[in-house]
């Protein structure tokens, strides 16, 4: 296994350099293992680290690295969790051998077969073979090598002004000839220090802000000479009235050296204007070249996709190609550094997981070649990279099913679920649907990485999944991190920045617009019902707006969304990002600072801490009983925004519903289903709920089904109808909760509260 010549010098160097960087964090963490003093979050992050070499070495061709990673992914999962002894030295020898197997053939060797022996021995108890030299030998000169040798000491980062070429037409500095001797023209780029080339990035962020600041210096100018000239009209005006013949000859000195002076002030600010404003825009621009020279074309990362995915489908017996599209579109280098794992565990999982095999897929009228897309594209300022595959989709039911086996979640919270709850399950950092881990996944670290790594970076993931037509990875993150344009929002005098590419709007939050669903405050927008999340009280600096009307910013991460309350607003900026300072650096929703032209700082707050801390706060707390029977019911209303929140309502009690959006709706569903109770409104086109409740009553086949009226219609009268029709509840929606509602399930259907 292994890719092209060409694709492995493109990536090799980076390959080297992140291996090095994880062998010496897995060997950090083994150690701290040996010590006693490993936290849970240690060994869950040294699993990650070995799952992740192991892909990406089975990418690149490296099957002796794939095979000693996976033995010691196995010897890691039976390591006891005192006295490990001899099985930590084996995992030490197995990282002393990983960095020399990249100069060693593919399959790494006797030495290879020796290290992944000797840890399995050591798992089943058995006495460990006798240890092999650590390192592989490397491979004779006269074979050809499959990759350029590592040079003696690791390269630093480089990044270039343009596209680099492959590693192996680029001479060293010392072997590069000389152009001025022999005539060649110089090089039309250079290798900068990615390090340095922060650090003008940085500059350049602060020389904008100070070219903002020069802008407000001069409007402020401005208005001072606006303050003068009505002075000196003053003046004029009153060496006019003190004229005589004795003062004539000092009030024309007088007029003539105001008129001057006046004259040249307003030239110096209109220069100075220009020239602030000139100066500005220039600014601006060498932050915006800057930060194109730091973008790298995705096709660094995404070469090697389509050869790897072939490879790996033909050791599951599939057949599989890749396509990719975008690969020129550039992104900040950290972005890419950061990218490549999420990217690696979303193409792995699509082939093991996601692809049938050959006979299943023409059985179900699909080609036999499966297809895996990865497409990159800019979407403003933001880096959308998609993993779609035409495979068997994601059933939400059985992913509950796997959460509840692996305890993940329990039965009550699995049941309140919708689909979309269900498939975010996936990112569950433990959750596979597999029994037995297997050579490409199973271990229940994938998923996770991927949104752990790309939230790290402001960014969001979202599935979006058709049972037996495929699933789509979508993959929105910011293209550079150096620039940012951010929303300033107000809380009392302080100001803080909210990204604008996850700004959806602004405005007035209407007391009338907002309801409450199981007592948490929601707002509708936009066809959907957001959580109402007050941004002063999160982030415990005051309680919230005193306005009856305070301004409000809809914002969105991913599918989710939250209604943040704030005090006002600051207007828009793009800002150069600090990384948080010692007194912020920790502190929750806290992602950087900026400095604003007036002086003040604003500290930049996260959006997907801001979602998910609303999402927590409007998730009802699942305090009835794990043994509460689960119902099924039916619940039949016209209003959508009525029907979702007396869903949510329902699901929150552990229930599963099923809606209608009238009578005949309702009728058509309960011929075709089986429910345990129906819930209806009263006022409805086409079939009431009072006339719905009749024809139920009078069918046998439900005669004995429960119906409960849920009606804003509160009138005595109305109530004997309901009753007359055969209804066994009536509840009234302006008084409705969710203990009313338990209570009346428990007397209908037998429901413990």
């Amino acid at each position: 296994m292994g890719i092209s010549e060409e694709i492995r010098q493109k990536l090799l160097p980076r390959f080297r350099e992140t291996t090095a960087d994880r062998v010496e964090k897995i060997s950090a963490a083994l150690l701290e293992i040996e010590r006693g003093a490993a936290t849970p979050e240690v060994r869950e992050e040294l699993a990650r680290e070995l799952h992740t070499l192991k892909g990406e070495a089975r990418m690149m061709g490296f099957a002796g690295i794939s095979t000693v990673v996976h033995a010691a992914e196995d010897l890691l999962k039976a390591l006891p969790a005192e006295r490990p002894g001899d099985r930590i030295d084996a995992l030490l020898s197995a990282c002393d051998t990983i960095l020399p197997m990249l100069d060693a053939p593919a399959d790494g060797g006797a030495a290879a077969t020796a290290l992944a022996e000797r840890m399995r021995a050591l798992i089943s108890g058995g006495p460990a073979p006798e240890a092999t030299a650590a390192a592989p030998a490397a491979p004779a000169p006269a074979a050809p090598p499959a990759a350029p040798p590592a040079a003696p000491s690791p390269p630093p980062r480089e990044a270039e002004a343009a596209q680099p070429a492959p590693p192996a037409a680029v001479p060293h500095a010392e072997e590069a000839p000389r152009a001025e001797l022999r005539g060649d023209k110089p090089a039309a780029s250079i290798r900068v220090d990615v390090d340095r080339l922060d650090e003008i990035a940085a500059l350049a962020g602060d020389v904008m802000v100070e070219g903002a600041r020069a802008m407000r210096r001069s409007k402020d100018l401005v208005g001072l000479f606006a303050r003068w000239a009505r002075i000196s009209d003053r003046v004029v005006a009153l060496a006019e009235r003190v004229r005589d013949p004795r003062t004539a000859k000092l009030v024309e000195q007088i007029e003539g050296d105001v008129h001057l002076l006046r004259s040249d002030t307003f030239r110096f600010a209109r220069v100075h204007s220009e020239a602030a404003s000139s100066a500005h825009a220039q600014l601006g621009q060498l932050s915006e070249r800057i930060g194109e020279a730091r973008l790298i074309p995705l096709s660094g990362v995404l070469a090697g996709f389509p050869r790897a995915v072939r490879d790996m489908a033909h050791e599951q017996a599939k057949e599989v190609e890749c396509v990719v599209r975008g690969a020129e579109t550039g992104v900040d280098k950290s972005i890419l550094l950061s990218l490549n794992d999420p990217l690696v565990h979303l193409v792995r999982n699509s082939v093991d997981h996601g692809v049938e095999a050959p006979e299943e897929r023409e059985a179900a009228g699909k080609p036999r070649v499966g297809r895996i897309t990865i497409s990159a594209r800019t979407d403003g300022d933001l880096l959308a990279v998609t993993v779609d595959d035409d495979g068997r989709g994601i059933t939400p039911a059985a992913v509950r099913a796997a959460a509840l086996r692996k305890g993940l979640i329990g039965e009550q919270q699995a049941a309140s679920l919708s689909s979309r709850a269900a498939l975010d399950l996936i990112f569950t950092p433990g959750f596979s649907t597999r029994e037995q881990a297997g050579e490409t996944s199973g271990r229940g670290v994938g998923l996770d990485v991927v949104r752990k790594r790309v939230t790290a970076l402001g960014g969001s993931v979202t599935v979006e999944s058709s049972p037996g037509k495929g699933t789509r990875f979508t993959l929105r993150m910011p293209q550079s991190l150096s620039l940012m344009k951010v929303l300033l929002v107000r809380i009392d005098d302080d100001v803080y920045g909210v990204p604008a590419v996850d700004v959806d709007s602004v405005g007035r939050l209407d007391p009338k617009d907002s309801t409450e669903v199981a007592g948490i405050r929601a707002v509708r927008y936009r066809n959907r019902l957001m959580p109402v999340v007050a941004l002063g009280p999160l982030l415990s600096l005051n309680g919230g707006p005193r306005a009856q009307r305070p301004m409000v910013v809809y914002v969105s991460h991913g599918s989710e969304g939250a209604a943040v309350v704030v005090d006002g607003l600051h207007g828009e900026r793009e800002v150069a990002v600090k990384a948080p300072g010692a007194f912020l650096k920790g502190m929750r929703f806290v992602t950087g600072a900026a400095a604003l032209e007036d002086g003040r700082v604003a500290v930049l707050l996260s959006t997907p801490d801001l979602v998910n801390a609303a999402r927590r706060l409007a998730s009802p707390a699942m305090t009835r009983g794990r043994d509460r029977r689960r119902l099924r019911i039916l619940l039949v209303d016209d209003s959508a925004i009525a029907r979702e929140a007396e869903a949510a309502l329902l699901r929150s009690l552990g229930h599963e519903v099923d809606e209608a959006v009238d009578g005949e709706d309702g009728w058509a569903r309960l011929q075709n289903g089986q429910y345990h109770l129906l819930v209806t409104d009263v006022q409805m086109p086409v079939l009431d709920g009072i006339d719905l409740t009749r024809r139920v009553k009078a069918t046998p086949r439900f005669v004995k089904l429960p119906i409960v009226i849920m009606s804003s219609l509160s009138a005595p009268e109305e109530r004997r109808r309901g009753v007359d029709a055969g209804a066994d509840a009536y509840l009234v929606k302006g008084e409705l909760d969710a203990e009313s509602l338990a209570v009346t399930l428990e007397r209908l259907c037998g429901v413990p509260t």
